[in-house]
């Protein structure tokens, strides 16, 4: 299983859009997502991002990691909401229809069952624009399309740069991790969790080091290559807008409209099937 999160190269009708449009794509999908707690907005807009991944030719092995690292956060998000607010739906929807009681003030609530789902769908409806917005985009391409909306050059160069770095520093954790086990620092299961942290320190603390040393090699090279110096470059990956980057773009706004007429339908964020 790989655990690198880069961009992987396909022919597909999602990698042939600027990244521009990507970029603008995933901010309006991602508002439209998180102004609602509409269900029925939130499963359609999971299900188109579910649609456009299979249009990008990605595999389950390219996302794997990701996805699981993804599901185990939102695991933990809704297990702290359930326990340090076990009736936060009720609060939220008005009414109060328990199913079983568990123990003390926890019992199993249709209304926050309800809840935890809308909030589970939020992050699942951007998880898919996130991932092909990372995976399917070409950081120097990237800088260029940024430049060509009005970002400043160093900010789209310094936004390439940082997604290059990525998979950089996910290469230099597991060699140097690979390095410190291999000098008897046990990283495993079978220790303690305390002693794992305390372990964790042998790795954090040259891949900081290492970072450093990068950050001031790149910062070298770009100053003796004049970079900044003029207001204005020119970028050779550089692409112009065609028919399906509007129509991306126009499928993100639709989406934001729909979920700001849903709020006014619903007379609130919140879809409340329990009136």
């Amino acid at each position: 299983m790989s655990a690198t999160l880069s961009y992987i190269k396909k022919n597909s009708p999602i990698h042939k859009l600027t990244g521009s449009t990507k970029f603008i794509f995933f901010l309006v999908w991602s508002l439209a997502a998180m102004i609602t707690y509409d269900t029925r907005v939130l499963v359609g807009m999971f299900l188109l991002g579910v649609v456009f991944f299979r249009m990008s030719k990605l595999t389950w092995k390219d996302i794997r990691f990701a996805v699981l690292f993804m599901v185990w956060l939102i695991a933990l998000n809704l297990i702290a909401l359930f326990l340090f607010s076990p009736e936060q739906g009720v609060g939220i929807y008005g009414t109060r229809t328990e199913i079983v009681h568990l123990f003390w003030r926890y019992s199993i609530i249709a209304e926050e069952m309800f809840y935890l789902f809308n909030f589970m769908m939020k992050y699942l409806a951007v998880i898919p624009a996130a991932l092909l917005f990372i995976l399917t985009t070409d950081p120097s391409e990237f800088a260029a399309s940024l430049n060509k909306i009005g970002v400043s050059y160093k900010v789209g160069y310094s936004v390439a740069i940082a997604l290059r770095y990525i998979p950089d520093i996910q290469r230099d954790f597991r060699e140097i991790s690979q390095a410190q086990q291999a000098r008897g620092i046990d990283l495993s299961k079978k220790d303690k969790m305390v002693d794992r942290l305390k372990n964790s320190a042998a790795i954090l603390f040259p891949l900081v080091l290492s970072s450093l040393d990068r950050i001031e090699v790149i910062s070298n090279a770009m100053e003796l290559r004049g970079f900044g110096k003029n207001k204005k470059r020119t970028w050779i990956v550089e692409r112009p807008f065609k028919k399906a980057d509007y129509v991306a773009i126009g499928i993100a706004v639709c989406a934001m409209v729909i979920s700001m007429l849903f709020i006014f339908l619903n007379g609130g964020r919140f879809y409340n099937p329990f009136v």
